[in-house]
């Protein structure tokens, strides 16, 4: 089925608290998806984010962040009032979220609306606690953190750092106040979640989610479960994530995540690998999984090194990972980041799985008119189109850019007349290729330019920042969407 969506994450959003939240902004941006006759809203991973910001390196794989809270929706529970938060400042600016900011006000307002919530003697957020048991781990790994000044696990004393079960238990009723605080925040965010999916969901719309492939060092999966990853006795990475270089970085691109033991995972079954896709699956419509070549093969980097020259490539699990997920869960929705060096064994492994491919047009333009992401050059619909991901520059500031002879085709190919025009002509070019899912940017549908990049990858500072002005989503825009989307047949069947 020929459909179509916006990328946007939540924190993205407008509002006046600092970041998007999970409140009457996202339900108005459900609402022009659907006055534009769109089947999907895909989004960044909303895990709670850490050092750096980007929600791709993470505390949990299984919390959701509670930046993304709703104060509003706490006031009408009667957890909160508006003196709460309406007076602070949450940054210099309503265009990009302040997240040093964010991390000093937001908690001591959400201790408040704990503090209020113990007062009710509800117990809904324990019954959500027994129904979800990561909360356990993820809930002292927080206290624990808190109480050790933010600092990562592997920096704590070794009882805790070692995850040894006569300090854990210590731990674990010394701290209980705190970690059934991040608990709640857990229950509100997972509330907040689903009330809006939901409404997302009624009006004929889909989440399209994403999950890295990996996980952070400093997480409460690395913490609680280091047979899982390619530690030493000490809990120390032997090797690490990244990428080798290429044209893009001379250095190649130092992740620093742990690399999993995949001898391990198959011998259990994959089960780690079973349960997080299962929930991921349930918080949303569509999955995304991030650098999925890393299942065919890996690029390594001996732990400690500054950048990413020195490294092997080594085997991943390929097909045996899927087929596990398969006979567990059923055919599930997902698509396949394959982006990057894409080699005969992953286009296999890609085939192979079925899952849809992304196609990027902002990487389509060489002048010579050969690249695979050119429209005319797709070989199945069983792909998603996008003008530009999170990674990359906007349209706009892809044209500004590029080369004189790169501007030059795209301006052929697209058939118009004027720089400034290309991004709409990339919009449009989405929309009329053979792929089965087309998705733009919200940056691009608004013509943004590079001030409204949303990552740069291997940098750190200034990233995950874009938020949407106010008032942006207007009905003209709607309906300008509304009727491209028409002439090239992505209209859901119940917005015709």
């Amino acid at each position: 089925m020929r459909a179509s969506g916006l990328l946007m994450h939540i924190s993205s959003l407008p509002g006046d608290h600092g970041i998007g939240k999970l409140g009457k902004e996202a339900y108005a941006f459900a609402d022009f998806l659907k006055k534009a006759g769109q089947k999907y809203w895909q989004i960044l991973p909303v895990s709670p984010t850490s050092y750096g910001d980007s929600p791709y390196q993470s505390f949990s794989v299984y919390a959701g962040n509670p930046y993304f809270i709703d104060f509003e929706t706490l006031t009408q529970e009667g957890l909160l009032t508006a003196a709460d938060y309406e007076d602070i400042e949450w940054g210099e600016s309503a265009g990009e979220v302040d997240y040093g900011r964010i991390y000093q006000k937001i908690f001591p307002v959400l201790r408040k609306a704990y503090e209020n919530y113990k007062l009710t003697g509800d117990g809904a957020a324990a019954e959500f606690a027994a129904a979800n048991p990561w909360t356990a781990d993820y809930g002292l790994f927080m206290a624990l953190k808190d109480a050790h000044g933010g600092k990562a696990w592997y920096e704590w004393e070794r009882p805790l750092r070692m995850y040894e079960p006569k300090a854990i238990e210590q731990a674990r009723a010394e701290y209980a106040d705190d970690i059934a605080f991040w608990t709640f925040l857990q229950y509100e965010y997972a509330k907040q979640w689903q009330a809006l999916k939901a409404y997302v969901n009624g009006l004929g719309i889909e989440f399209i989610g994403d999950i890295p492939i990996y996980v952070a060092y400093d997480s409460a999966d690395v913490w609680t479960q280091p047979q899982l990853f390619l530690l030493d006795e000490d809990k120390t990475p032997i090797d690490v994530a990244g990428c080798p270089p290429d044209v893009f970085s001379a250095k190649g691109q130092l992740w620093g995540n742990p690399l999993y033991r995949w001898d391990v995972m198959e011998e259990r079954g994959y089960d780690w690998w079973i349960a997080r896709l299962s929930a991921a699956c349930t918080t949303y419509d569509v999955v995304r999984i991030d650098h999925f070549r890393g299942f065919e093969s890996y690029y390594t980097i001996p732990y400690g090194n500054e950048d990413a020259v020195i490294g092997e490539w080594r085997k991943g699990p390929g097909m045996k990972l899927f087929k596990a997920v398969k006979a567990a869960l059923g055919k599930r929705r997902i698509i396949a980041e394959d982006l990057g060096f894409i080699t005969k064994e992953v286009a296999k492994l890609l085939k192979a799985s079925g899952y849809p491919g992304m196609k990027v047009l902002e990487f389509a333009f060489d002048p010579e008119g050969t690249s695979n992401y050119l429209p005319h050059n797709f070989t199945s619909p069983n792909c998603v189109c996008y003008t530009g991901t999170h990674d990359n520059e906007t349209a706009a500031g892809w044209v500004k850019s590029a080369t004189r002879a790169e501007r030059k085709f795209a301006r052929e190919y697209l058939n118009v007349k004027r720089n400034k025009d290309i991004p709409r002509g990339m919009i449009r070019a989405a929309w009329a290729s053979i792929a089965e899912t087309a998705i733009a940017q919200m940056q691009d549908l608004l013509g943004l330019d590079s001030a409204a990049r949303m990552n740069i990858p291997s940098t750190l500072g200034g990233n995950w920042q874009w938020r949407m002005a106010d008032g942006a989503l207007t009905d003209e825009l709607a309906e300008e969407l509304r009727e491209l989307t028409r002439i090239y047949g992505r209209l859901p069947a119940d917005n015709k």
